[in-house]
């Protein structure tokens, strides 16, 4: 069999639909290609007795992925800021745009994130976070309304102001479920396309996103 064909039909049917989002797996076509030349030399042994094995060389090429991205949230937030005057009043009003990467780092598995026993396996990966915190895309930010004269402390106040808000309302418990639903699915789907029937993904906060739940 063409694990490397396998994986790819059964990641194809799965793709993240998000209104706020464009999920990029760039990194399953690492796992890919590293399974495509190795599948011959027997890395992945299926016997009579059902057994299956993961190889320390499998697990390596997964863990080398490093950051794994699941979700990314495109947002703009528009921020104010007056100064009062004894004749008029300054105002600064800026809009800025940001791409939040929601993920996980592979480098961060814990020694025994993978448990394989027969045809059952459990994966434990790294919790959900943000991957990048250079998220605001200053080359974008626009002056909506100016008036006054602003010194570059006051513009660096907005800036954090921004990045305080944006945060705030993209990393929600709704975003980063989905982040981890897409993560319990594209790891769930490698592991089937090996052999295991039984699979069970964990989050490192102990989230257990259950066996039969993509089936």
């Amino acid at each position: 069999m063409n694990v490397k064909k396998t994986i790819l039909a059964l990641l194809s049917r799965f793709k993240l639909q998000i209104t706020v989002a464009v999920v990029a797996i760039v990194a399953v076509a690492m796992i890919l290609s590293w399974l495509g030349k190795t599948v011959e030399s027997a890395s992945i042994e299926i016997v009579s007795d059902n057994k299956i094995d993961i190889t320390p060389q499998q697990i390596k090429a997964i863990k080398a992925i490093g950051q794994w991205e699941f979700l990314a949230i495109n947002h703009e937030v528009m921020v104010d800021s007056v100064r009062r005057g004894i004749f008029y009043d300054d105002q600064l009003v800026r809009i800025y745009y940001g791409t939040l990467r929601l993920g996980v780092d592979m480098h961060r598995v814990s020694p025994e994130w993978i448990v394989a026993k027969g045809d059952t396996i459990a994966v434990t990966l790294p919790p959900v976070g943000l991957l990048d915190e250079d998220f605001i895309d200053e080359t974008r930010t626009k002056s909506f309304y100016e008036r006054g004269k602003w010194t570059p402390k006051a513009r660096k106040a907005m800036l954090d102001k921004a990045y305080r808000k944006m945060k705030a309302d993209c990393l929600t418990k709704k975003n980063i479920e989905i982040a981890q639903n897409n993560a319990d699915l594209q790891m769930r789907n490698i592991m089937k396309s090996m052999g295991f029937n039984n699979v069970t993904i964990r989050f490192a906060d102990n989230k257990d996103t259950g066996n039969d739940k993509h089936k």
